[in-house]
């Protein structure tokens, strides 16, 4: 039988769900137009304002971890904690609470992931960095292909570590993201 995936250290985790860069696929975006149509419809009761493809998945031809990321931002006026609960009562699990931010995922199995995979980014509408990034990098492939490059290199490094490989980025993200939003200064 094993273990419940709630009862294994974050190390059993790390070994049962390896970081695996794939080639970028065009099944990405329909997984996310997918997913965005349940959670529309869901969650049509939630203070939503935008939902958005995000990570490198919505990141035009480089290889990505094949889980599609979705930002949810719901309204600066409303309980963050009830748009959580709701996403929780549609078959999302819960990874992390933050003051401003919560995280989840859904097609994690005890066997090892789904066939599909999101993890779910839910914040208040402005916390949104990521959208300056992904634009970013979408608009200028020289340095997507940096990123992807990078990361290629550090899959192995990291395999069984999530969070050393997405501290190991994160300088090469805050460069790119600080750059995309002087230029795209009110975008979002």
């Amino acid at each position: 039988m094993g273990k419940e995936l709630s009862e294994m250290s974050l190390e059993e985790l790390w070994e049962l769900f390896p970081i695996r860069l794939v080639a970028h696929s065009d099944k990405w975006k329909l997984y996310y137009d997918e997913i965005e149509i349940l959670l529309k419809s869901r969650l049509s009761e939630c203070p939503i304002e935008r939902i958005s493809h995000i990570g490198s998945t919505a990141i035009a031809g480089i290889w990505a971890k094949d889980i599609v990321d979705v930002l949810i931002e719901v309204s600066r006026d409303s309980d963050i904690e009830n748009t959580a609960e709701a996403i929780e009562m549609n078959g999302f699990v819960r990874m992390a609470t933050e003051a401003n931010r919560r995280t989840f995922n859904c097609g994690y199995m005890k066997g090892g992931f789904a066939e599909k995979v999101y993890h779910v980014h839910l914040r208040y509408i402005g916390d949104n960095d990521e959208l300056y990034f992904r634009d970013y990098l979408n608009e200028h492939p020289q340095i997507a292909k940096e990123y992807e490059t990078m990361k290629l290199q550090l899959w192995k490094q990291f395999e069984h570590n999530r969070d050393a490989y997405t501290n190991a980025k994160a300088e090469f993200v805050r460069k790119w993201t600080s750059e995309a939003k002087k230029v795209y200064a009110g975008r979002y």
